[in-house]
């Protein structure tokens, strides 16, 4: 079998396996928040930061919900690397928006934060500052899905067929959930275009 023979065939053992109770579940989080009048936070870094770019798109677009990316505004981001540090650069984020109990953060993200490990301790400080807040907390996440599994509300963990291809299967299935997502009854108000 040739890489591509594998890789799709892992896809498929993913795709086979993934939590569907636990994605319903979140659909319908995510309607409760529209209904509440919260905003969603979509939180992530590297590959699964150019997701939540995306996914602030779908989620805005298709479903009307309010929705921000703190990555897509690279001057705050890098300002607030640069005097205040990496690891703060969500947790002040989402002080200066005043995010409430009303609203709730959305990790995307391959192994879903950990201290411990120093990987992605800014996704941990921003977990900590949503829950301190009241905010609910939801992910896609892959591995064990780490800190933002071990306290979130509703995350998915996209199962590890591989463990030398985690981070693909992680960050491709971020998308193929967040699309799940936006195209259930539950949650589209407005047609895909195609």
């Amino acid at each position: 079998m040739t890489h591509t023979d594998h890789y799709f065939a892992e896809v498929g053992q993913i795709a086979s396996s993934i939590d569907f109770r636990e994605i319903e579940r979140l659909a319908v989080d995510l309607a409760e928040l529209r209904e509440r009048e919260g905003r969603l936070f979509i939180l992530g870094v590297g590959g699964s930061a150019a997701n939540c770019s995306h996914a602030v798109n779908d989620f805005r677009k298709l479903c009307g919900i309010e929705a921000y990316a703190p990555t897509d505004n690279v001057s705050e981001l890098t300002a607030r690397t640069n005097d205040e540090g990496w690891e703060t650069v969500f947790a002040a984020w989402l002080r200066t928006s005043r995010a409430n109990e009303k609203d709730a953060i959305f990790v995307l993200s391959v192994g879903g934060g950990s201290l411990e490990r120093n990987v992605s301790p800014n996704l941990v400080h921003a977990i900590d500052e949503a829950r301190n807040r009241g905010l609910k907390i939801f992910g896609i996440t892959g591995r064990d899905g780490g800190y933002a599994k071990q306290v979130g509300n509703t995350v998915i963990l996209i199962p590890t067929v591989n463990a030398s291809r985690v981070t693909p299967h992680a960050e491709a299935f971020q998308a193929v959930v967040w699309h799940c997502l936006v195209s259930h009854p539950m949650l589209q108000q407005v047609a895909t275009k195609w």
